[in-house]
């Protein structure tokens, strides 16, 4: 079955003031309908073109050469995106809880360390890109990755994700790059997130 942009879950303003209506609409009804569209066409007529984004991305080095590079791109783009709309919310910011909560505690002693961990990562991230909030299997870990890199390519579960592409926030913020991400923090889903985490720490204990 072919990608399909997934609908916003809520208004196109719903995320105002910290995200403008405008971004919205651009963001999510051409920029990722472009990805879309480019890793549909690449994968017509060909042995991949039913399987789901997250096995494409998981054997994204298999494919063939001339597939890698456009489907690393917007595969890569369709999955980030698909997570970015489902990790943020109009009832955003606040703190997680339960079993999230305790990991981010542990891994790096308070949620302030570790939005600073996330804000660092987006703010060194040269061009493109998007700075990430992931299980490894092991636990959580911070990282940044360029382009539509996604975590799944290493064997990753991206919990959050902030895209940090232009695109993202140049209407509103223009270079400020800091302060975009300083603002993300009020929109975010913890309780999306902490569903991606259980849904995370359950594969390990069942693997084990």
């Amino acid at each position: 079955m072919a990608f399909e942009v997934p609908p916003l879950p809520y208004d196109y303003n719903a995320l105002e003031p910290h995200i403008d209506e405008e971004t919205m609409r651009l963001h999510h009804d051409k920029h990722h309908q472009a990805y879309v569209d480019k890793a549909n066409a690449a994968l017509e007529g060909t042995d991949w073109a039913h399987e789901s984004v997250e096995n494409i991305l998981s054997i994204i080095e298999t494919l063939p050469d001339d597939k890698q590079p456009v489907l690393r791109n917007n595969a890569g783009g369709h999955a980030n995106h698909s997570l970015f709309w489902e990790i943020m919310g109009p009832d955003g910011g606040g703190e997680p809880e339960g079993e999230l909560a305790d990991a981010i505690n542990d891994t790096f002693g308070s949620l302030d360390e570790l939005k600073k961990a996330v804000n660092d990562g987006g703010v060194n991230r040269f061009g493109s890109g998007w700075s990430w909030l992931v299980h490894d299997g092991t636990g959580l870990a911070v990282y940044s990755t360029a382009n539509q890199d996604s975590p799944i390519m290493q064997s990753d579960e991206p919990l959050l994700g902030i895209d940090v592409w232009e695109h993202a926030y140049y209407l509103k913020y223009q270079n400020r790059r800091p302060d975009y991400l300083e603002a993300w923090w009020n929109v975010v889903n913890w309780p999306a997130v902490a569903e991606r985490h259980a849904h995370a720490v359950g594969k390990v204990r069942a693997a084990t």
